[in-house]
Order: C-alpha cells, then sequence, then structure tokens
C-alpha cells in the first residue's frame, strides 16, 4: 500500500540531502562549502487510527498523517469524512404526497316519493 494520508492526500516527496563543510562567516569562518548533493525522500507521518463517528454509530479505520488528526479534530470527523469523499451524503428522505380522497358521492334522491 502507499504512503498516502487518506484524508490530505500528501505522500512521499523527494529533495536533495546537501552535505557541506567549513565554518560560516558569522562564525569567524571562510563561508560554508557544498561538498555533495545526493537524493533523499521526505516520508510522512502515517499512522492507522480508529475513529468513532456517531452519525454512523460505527469506528472507521483510516491510514492518516497528524496533520490529518489535526484536520479531523477541527472540522469533526464525519464532515472531514464527506469532504474526503470516504463516505457517502445519507440520502434525503422522500416525501410522499398525501392521498386526496374522493368527496363523498351525494345522497340519490328515492324516485317516486
Amino acid at each position: 500500500m502507499a504512503r498516502v494520508c487518506q484524508i490530505t492526500g500528501r505522500k512521499t516527496t523527494v529533495g536533495n540531502q546537501i552535505t557541506r563543510k567549513g565554518k560560516a562567516k558569522r562564525e569567524g569562518g571562510v563561508g560554508k562549502k557544498t561538498t555533495g548533493i545526493s537524493k533523499r525522500r521526505f516520508k510522512i507521518n502515517l499512522h492507522w487510527r480508529r475513529f468513532w463517528v456517531p452519525e454512523l454509530d460505527r469506528f472507521v479505520r483510516l491510514r492518516v498523517s497528524t496533520k490529518g488528526v489535526r484536520i479531523m479534530e477541527r472540522n469533526g470527523v464525519y464532515q472531514t469524512l464527506l469532504r474526503a469523499g470516504l463516505v457517502k451524503p445519507p440520502k434525503p428522505k422522500r416525501l410522499r404526497k398525501p392521498r386526496v380522497q374522493a368527496p363523498p358521492a351525494p345522497p340519490v334522491a328515492a324516485a317516486g316519493v
């Protein structure tokens, strides 16, 4: 499984590891010199967490970054899950049309009276 946060979509990024030698000028040296640049990966801080969702009346297990956890605490678990597309919104209840009863038939007049 890829290292991707299910809430924020953050994933591993690539950068450079820069190696330097020397003493900084502000410390009385002649300045720092770059001696090497190599590729490196910045991995995100992912955790498997269980969140209780009262609207669904169950736990939801997610792989989230620490930033994703903070977002869920701030905005609410259910709202964050809706925004991330991990839960479908509830269907609105259909209102039924009230049945219209036919008006009562007029009384029939007796013949020959």
